[in-house]
C-alpha cells in the first residue's frame, strides 16, 4: 500500500504533473475529455432514453425542437430527429460508437507501427529498406483514401448482411491499416538511436535474444514519441470513422455514431430541423478539440529540450 502512494506522489511531483496543472487550457480540456468519455462508457444509465431500442421510440414524438423552444418537451432536451429518438440519447449513444472505433483503431495502428518501427530500426539492412520503402509509397496515398479502399475491398468480399454484423471490426482495420506508418517511422528512428548506445551493445555481448533486447530495452525508451503520436492520431481516428460514416461507408445505421448522426441529420437540415445534425457535430468538434489539445500538451510535457 505505501508503494502505491509513494508512486503516486511522485507522479503528482513530476515534471509533467507540473506543466499540467500550470496550464488552465490544457485542464479544462482534460475536463471536457473526462466528461465526454464518461458519458460514453456509462451511457446505458446516463442517457434518458434508449434510442437502439426500438420499442421505446415514438413516432408521434418525431421531430420535436430542444425543450427551450417552441412545441418543445421537457422530456426531450435536444429534441427529437425524424423517426422520434432523442437526440441527446443518439449523441451518447454515437460518442460510445466514435470513442470505441477511434481508440481501437489508434491501439492497432500502434501495435503494428511499433512493431515494424522495432524491427526496422534494430535489424536494418534489406528489411529496414522493404518496411520504409512500403511506408513510402503508403504515404503518398491520403489516409482517407486508402480507408475507403480497405472498406470496399471488404464490402466486395464479405455478404452484405456479414458485412454490417463486422462493420466496427473492417472500420477499424481500415483506419489502423492507413496510420500505421507515422508510428513505424517515429519508431524506427528511434530504435535506429538507440541501437547503438552502450546498453544495448551490452544485452548483445552478454548474449540475450535480440527479440528480448527491443522488447525490454529498446522498445521502453522509444514510448514517449509513440504515446504523443497516439492521442494526436486518437482525434484523427475519431474524424475518419466521422467522415466514413458521413460518407455513408463507415457504421451502419443500426450502429450509428456521430459520423452518422450527422449524415442523417443533414438530410433534414434544409428543412429547419436544425438540432438532428448541429449537437452531433458540436460534440464531435469538442471531442477532437479536447484531445488534439492534450496532445499538444502532451508532446510539449515530454520534449526534454522544453524543460
Amino acid at each position: 500500500m505505501s508503494a502505491a502512494v509513494d508512486a503516486i506522489r511522485r507522479a503528482l511531483d513530476s515534471d509533467v504533473a507540473y506543466s499540467f496543472r500550470r496550464s488552465p487550457l490544457t485542464v479544462a480540456m482534460a475536463a471536457v475529455a473526462l466528461v465526454l468519455i464518461a458519458a460514453a462508457v456509462l451511457a446505458p444509465w446516463v442517457s434518458p432514453h434508449n434510442p437502439l431500442d426500438l420499442a421505446t421510440v415514438d413516432l408521434l414524438d418525431a421531430e420535436l425542437p430542444p425543450a427551450w423552444a417552441d412545441r418543445g418537451q421537457a422530456a426531450f432536451l435536444l429534441g427529437t430527429d425524424n423517426q422520434g429518438r432523442d437526440v441527446l440519447s443518439s449523441v451518447v449513444y454515437g460518442l460510445r460508437i466514435s470513442l470505441l472505433v477511434g481508440v481501437a483503431s489508434v491501439a492497432f495502428a500502434m501495435a503494428l507501427g511499433t512493431g515494424f518501427g522495432l524491427v526496422s530500426g534494430y535489424v536494418g539492412g534489406w528489411v529496414d529498406a522493404a518496411i520504409m520503402r512500403v511506408a513510402d509509397v503508403q504515404l503518398s496515398f491520403p489516409a482517407i483514401l486508402i480507408a475507403l479502399l480497405i472498406d470496399g475491398v471488404t464490402r466486395s468480399v464479405l455478404p452484405r448482411g456479414r458485412h454490417e454484423e463486422l462493420a466496427v471490426l473492417v472500420l477499424v482495420l481500415a483506419i489502423g491499416l492507413a496510420t500505421w506508418v507515422q508510428f513505424a517511422r517515429t519508431v524506427r528512428a528511434a530504435t535506429a538511436v538507440e541501437s547503438s548506445k552502450e546498453y544495448v551493445q551490452a544485452a548483445r555481448i552478454i548474449g540475450i535474444h535480440p527479440l528480448l533486447v527491443m522488447l525490454r530495452h529498446v522498445l521502453p525508451n522509444v514510448m514517449g514519441p509513440v504515446l504523443v503520436i497516439a492521442t494526436i492520431n486518437l482525434a484523427l481516428a475519431i474524424l475518419a470513422e466521422a467522415t466514413l460514416s458521413f460518407l455513408g461507408v463507415g457504421l451502419p445505421p443500426t450502429a450509428p455514431s456521430l459520423g452518422t448522426l450527422i449524415r442523417v441529420g443533414n438530410e433534414f437540415l434544409f428543412s429547419g430541423l436544425w438540432w438532428i445534425s448541429i449537437f452531433p457535430a458540436l460534440t464531435l468538434v469538442l471531442l477532437v478539440l479536447s484531445v488534439n489539445l492534450l496532445g499538444d500538451w502532451l508532446r510539449d510535457a515530454l520534449n526534454p529540450k522544453l524543460r
